[in-house]
């Protein structure tokens, strides 16, 4: 159906002519709430054509499919080429649903500079659709690069109290580390004449393989964040608005698994299995100190900040485990944890619209005034700590199983963070919903909204759906591997 239609370039355009729209309306308070109209119908009109990738999504057929293939420096090998696989296929549908629920979400919460602000989420939509489908290694450097302009934007202005410092701590740890993943793209260039990566062939780097991959490795690592890198996330999510903590932790965290998978697992496989015990020990002590970290937290947001770099620990620990079941569940665990931390942030920004706070011990007995919320929040908290039924069981289950199989003792570092995880999430939901109100602001709260549950909804369609119907994901995902 697709094979006639540059369907990707687009998804990519579709939010810059967005842009255009909103460049052309009035600055005038009238026109506030248009903005975000049209952000919102351009990007719900990108979710419904990339479902049209999922339709027309062959898993039985190898390599990459909707391929779009142009000349555009032939002389330096530089080709706009553009394609998805197993892999990337799922996270540029991840993009392109969580755009539009970050700008519903901002409905009340952004008042000032509506026009600026919707136009970085849509260019941050381009960026990151970008990353993903770009088979180029300068294309995705571009995009990979882009990602930081709007989000240091989004956290800068409108951000906490200490908004420019998180700004800058985002933007510079994560320029550093792609500056080095850039020396190694130039030095890939001189060893095989190419930047197109569908030409690259692996033998031709083997003699340099072990630098680059340090080199892509520098720059992946951070974006995960991996421990000890990660520290600019917490501060990051906590000064962050609302939604652009959601498409931080749903969206950009999984950037460098991607680049994991796509360019250190291809090119640099040999380098790859011989450092995975110093990935994995990296991986299990940063799982193991995040949920400790979090399990002190008294900042709800700091808290799930902190979960989130915990579990990022099982998509690098199964990137990197010699089986291919972990790989599948640590791209698994990827899509799941962008739809779970999606809706934990939707969730603090619920209550810090109505409350203005997020320490939780100005919270308790929430579920006597908000049950709905209560409800959300609590499978929300299941999902995120694995029970079966709900999407966070079956990653972390085929991480572990493929990890059993290459060490089992890295089983015991896992384990230890799966309690921790539990014993974190349950204080969590136990401090904010149980308990005798003692503050007379939760006794006035009020329940969702029908905007809010229209927000919460379709994550809780796909936290059940991946948890209880799990073929038709893997299905793709195993297209990966064909």
């Amino acid at each position: 159906m697709l094979d006639n239609i540059p369907i990707l370039s687009i998804l990519m355009v579709l939010p810059l002519v967005g842009v255009l729209f909103l460049c052309g309306v009035r600055d005038t308070p009238h026109n506030e709430k248009s903005y975000l109209h049209i952000g919102l119908w351009t990007s719900s009109l990108t979710f419904i054509l990339s479902c049209a990738l999922l339709v027309d999504f062959n898993a039985l057929q190898k390599g990459y499919q909707f391929v779009e293939n142009v000349a555009w420096l032939p002389a330096y090998q530089v080709n706009y080429i553009v394609g998805v696989d197993g892999l990337s296929l799922f996270l540029v549908l991840l993009t392109t649903f969580l755009i539009p629920l970050c700008l519903l979400a901002s409905w009340k919460s952004i008042q000032k500079q509506l026009k600026m602000y919707v136009i970085l989420f849509l260019l941050l939509e381009t960026f990151v659709i970008g990353s993903f489908v770009s088979l180029n290694l300068i294309f995705f450097y571009v995009f990979f690069e882009g990602v930081l302009i709007p989000m240091y934007f989004l956290i800068g202005i409108w951000g906490g109290q200490s908004r420019i410092y998180a700004a800058y701590k985002f933007f510079l740890y994560t320029l550093l580390g792609s500056l080095l993943m850039l020396i190694g793209i130039a030095m890939i260039y001189t060893l095989t004449g190419t930047f197109n990566l569908t030409d690259i062939l692996p033998e031709a780097l083997a003699d340099y393989q072990h630098i680059l991959w340090w080199l892509f490795f520098a720059s992946f690592a951070v974006k995960m964040p991996m421990w000890p890198v990660h520290t600019w996330l917490p501060d990051a999510h906590v000064q962050a608005p609302t939604a652009a903590s959601v498409i931080l932790a749903g969206v950009l965290l999984k950037m460098g698994g991607y680049g994991f998978i796509r360019f250190s697992l291809s090119l640099f496989p040999e380098a790859s299995f011989d450092y995975a015990y110093i990935v994995a020990g990296l991986s299990i002590i940063g799982l193991i100190y995040t949920s400790l970290i979090a399990f002190v937290q008294t900042d709800i947001k700091k808290l799930i900040a902190y979960s989130s770099v915990a579990h990022m620990g099982y998509v690098t620990l199964g990137i990197f485990t010699k089986s291919t079941e972990a790989l599948g569940g640590a791209i698994y665990q990827m899509l799941s944890h962008g739809v779970i931390s999606s809706g934990f942030f939707l969730s603090v920004g619920v209550l810090y619209d109505r409350m203005h706070t997020r320490e939780m011990a100005d919270y308790g007995g929430v579920t006597k005034v908000m049950p709905r919320f209560a409800f959300i929040f609590m499978i929300l908290t299941f999902a995120t700590v694995g029970v079966p039924g709900t999407s966070g069981f079956l990653g972390e289950m085929m991480v572990i199983l493929g990890t059993f199989v290459q060490n089992p003792w890295w089983c015991i570092g896992i384990a230890t963070g799966l309690v921790l995880g539990v014993m974190y999430s349950l204080r969590l939901y136990r401090g904010l919903f149980f308990g005798k109100i003692t503050n007379d602001a939760v006794a006035k709260l009020s329940d969702l909204s029908v905007r809010e549950i229209i927000l919460f909804a379709p994550l809780l369609i796909l936290i059940l759906w991946m948890g209880i119907l799990s073929m038709p994901f893997l299905n793709i995902i195993n297209q990966y591997f064909l």
